[in-house]
C-alpha cells in the first residue's frame, strides 16, 4: 500500500511524500460521508415508487398510479409537490447547515465536523425508519440534510489537504466514488425490500442508512485531522507531527514551512466570506459556482433521484424499473472508478470535454425515442426500444460519473487558497444543494409539462457547459494547492487579468505609493 515518490511543487521546490497506509485509510474512512450522501439520494427514488409507502404517506399519488390508471398523462403520474418535498427537503436542510459547517470546519477542524455530520445522519435515519406520519418523515429528511451539509463541507477539503499532490485527484474522487456506491447500495436494497410481504420494506430501506452513518461516525473518531487544519488553529507542533506521519518521512520541513506561511496569510483575513468578493478571488468563485450549477443541469440527479419512477413512467413494471435503476447505479460506480485512475493522468479538462459530447448525444437519442413512442396515454415501448433507453441512460450516467460527478467537487476544493478555502467550500456546497433542491422539487412537474422535451432541455445545458469548459476552465492536474494562483490563474488567457490587477495593487502598496494620491483606488479593484 505504501510507495515512495516525490510530489513536484512548482516554485516551492520538491516535497517528499510517500503514499502511506495512514493516508489511504484516512481517506477511505472520510469518504464514507459520500456513501451516506449517495444512499440518501438513491433510497428516496426507490421508496417513492413502492405502493405501500405511497399508500401510507401519499395516498393521492397512490390512487393516481394504481386505482385510476389511464386518467392522467403517463408523464404526470407522480407530479405531486408533497412527494417532491420528501426528496428535496434534505437539500434545503443541507443548504442551511453548510453555513454552520463552514465555521466548525475552520474553528473545530475537519475531523470534528465529519463527526457532527455522522451524528446528524444517525438521528435522521432513526426518524425516517420509525416514521408514523409525513411530519416524522420530513423531520428525518431534514436531519439527514444537516448531515449532508456538514459532510459535504468537510470531506472534500479533508481529502484535498491530506493527499499527496500527485494523487490528490484520485483520492479526492473517493468521495464521489462512495456517493455512487451509496446509490447502488440503495438501489439493491430497494429491489430486495420491495419484495417483502406486509408492506414494511420501505422502513428497512430507510433504516439501513444507519450502516454508512455509523461508518462515518466511527471514521471521524479514528482519523487524524489534516496538518493544514491543525496549523490553521495554531497547533504547529502537532501539525508537523501529523505531516510526518501522513507523508511517511521526517523530511517535511519545506512543505511544513509553506503550510505555515499559507496559514499566516489566512490568519490575516478576518472575514473570509467578504474576502471571496475580492477581485483576485473572482476566478475561483465563478468556476466553483458554475461547476455546481452545471453539475445539476446535466440532469443527473433527476435521473438518480427518480430512476425507478422515471422507468415506471416509461412503461416498465415496478420490479423492472427498480432493476433498471440497479443497472444504472452499477454503471455509475464502475465509471467513477475510471475517473479515479484517469483524472491525474489525462487531466480534468479532457474528461469534462469528452463527457460533454457523450452526454449530449445520449440525451438527444432518449428524447427522440420517447417523443415517438411514449405519449400521454400510451407507453408503447417495445422490448428493443426499452433496452435502448436503458443503454442510453447508462451511457449518460457513465460519462457523468467520470467527469461532472467527481470533478464538480474536486476542482473547487483544490483551487481556493487557504485563507478562503472554508468559505469557498461553503459557497460551493451551498450552490450545489440549492440547485439540487431546485431540480428535486421541480423534476416531476417538469416531466409532466415538458414530457420527452425534458431531455432536450438538459442536453441544451450540456452543450453550454461543454463550451464553458473549453474556453474558461484551466487545467489543475498535478499543481500543488498553495501554488494554484501562480501556476494556473495567472497563466490563463482570460482569468489572468483579474490576478494582474491585484498584483498591480500590491506592487503600488509595496512601493509606498498612495493609491488615492496617484488616482489609483484599490477599492475599485474589488
Amino acid at each position: 500500500m505504501a510507495g515512495g515518490g516525490f510530489v513536484k511543487g512548482g516554485g516551492g521546490g520538491d516535497f517528499e511524500a510517500k503514499i502511506t497506509p495512514l493516508v489511504i485509510i484516512s481517506c477511505i474512512m472520510a469518504a464514507t460521508g459520500g456513501l451516506m450522501f449517495g444512499y440518501d439520494v438513491g433510497v428516496s427514488g426507490g421508496v417513492t415508487s413502492m405502493p405501500p409507502f405511497l399508500r401510507k404517506f401519499f395516498p393521492v399519488v397512490y390512487r393516481r398510479t394504481v386505482e385510476e390508471k389511464g386518467l392522467d398523462s403517463n408523464y404526470c403520474k407522480y407530479d405531486n409537490q408533497g412527494l417532491q418535498l420528501f426528496t428535496s427537503s434534505l437539500y434545503v436542510a443541507g443548504l442551511t447547515a453548510t453555513f454552520f459547517a463552514s465555521y466548525t470546519t475552520r474553528k473545530l477542524g475537519r475531523r470534528l465536523t465529519m463527526l457532527i455530520a455522522g451524528l446528524f445522519f444517525i438521528a435522521g435515519t432513526v426518524f425516517n425508519a420509525a416514521a408514523q406520519n409525513l411530519a416524522m418523515l420530513i423531520i428525518g429528511r431534514l436531519l439527514l440534510g444537516c448531515g449532508v451539509g456538514f459532510a459535504n463541507q468537510a470531506v472534500p477539503v479533508f481529502l484535498s489537504e491530506i493527499a499527496p499532490t500527485r494523487i490528490r485527484g484520485g483520492l479526492n474522487i473517493l468521495f464521489q466514488l462512495n456517493v455512487t456506491i451509496g446509490i447502488l447500495f440503495a438501489n439493491l436494497v430497494n429491489y430486495g425490500t420491495n419484495k417483502i410481504e406486509g408492506g414494511w420494506g420501505w422502513r428497512l430501506s430507510l433504516g439501513l442508512a444507519g450502516i454508512p452513518a455509523g461508518l462515518l461516525t466511527l471514521g471521524a473518531l479514528l482519523v487524524v485531522d489534516t496538518p493544514n487544519s491543525l496549523i490553521e488553529r495554531g497547533r504547529l507542533e502537532e501539525g508537523k507531527a501529523v505531516l510526518k506521519r501522513i507523508r511517511g518521512t521526517d523530511n517535511v520541513e519545506p512543505e511544513f514551512l509553506e503550510l505555515v506561511e499559507a496559514s499566516r496569510i489566512a490568519q490575516e483575513v478576518k472575514h473570509p466570506f467578504r474576502n471571496l468578493l475580492h477581485r483576485s478571488n473572482r476566478p475561483q468563485v465563478v468556476i466553483a459556482i458554475a461547476l455546481q450549477v452545471f453539475q445539476q443541469f446535466t440532469g443527473i440527479n433527476a435521473i438518480m433521484f427518480y430512476a425507478p419512477v422515471l422507468f415506471n413512467t416509461l412503461g416498465f413494471k415496478n420490479d423492472a424499473s427498480l432493476y433498471s435503476a440497479v443497472i444504472t447505479g452499477a454503471v455509475n460506480v464502475l465509471s467513477t472508478i475510471v475517473s479515479v485512475y484517469s483524472v491525474d493522468k489525462v487531466g480534468r479538462r479532457m474528461l469534462l470535454l469528452e463527457a460533454g459530447v457523450q452526454m449530449f448525444l445520449s440525451q438527444v437519442v432518449i428524447a427522440v425515442i420517447l417523443g415517438i413512442k411514449v405519449t400521454d396515454h400510451s407507453d408503447d415501448l417495445s422490448k428493443g426500444l426499452a433496452v435502448l433507453v436503458v443503454v442510453m441512460v447508462c451511457t449518460f450516467v457513465s460519462s457523468f460519473a467520470w467527469s461532472w460527478g467527481p470533478l464538480g467537487w474536486l476542482i473547487p476544493s483544490e483551487t481556493f487558497p487557504l485563507e478562503t478555502r472554508s468559505a469557498g467550500q461553503s459557497v460551493t456546497v451551498c450552490v450545489n444543494l440549492f440547485f439540487t433542491f431546485l431540480i428535486a422539487q421541480a423534476f416531476l412537474s417538469m416531466l409532466c409539462h415538458f414530457k420527452f422535451g425534458i431531455f432536450l432541455f438538459f442536453s441544451g445545458w450540456v452543450l453550454i457547459m461543454t463550451l464553458f469548459v473549453l474556453f474558461l476552465l484551466p487545467e489543475t492536474k498535478n499543481v500543488p494547492i498553495e501554488e494554484m494562483s501562480q501556476r494556473v490563474w495567472k497563466q490563463h488567457w482570460f482569468w489572468k487579468r483579474f490576478m494582474e490587477d491585484d498584483d498591480v495593487a500590491e506592487d503600488k502598496v509595496a512601493k509606498g505609493i498612495d493609491g488615492h494620491a496617484s488616482g489609483f483606488d484599490p477599492a475599485s479593484q474589488l
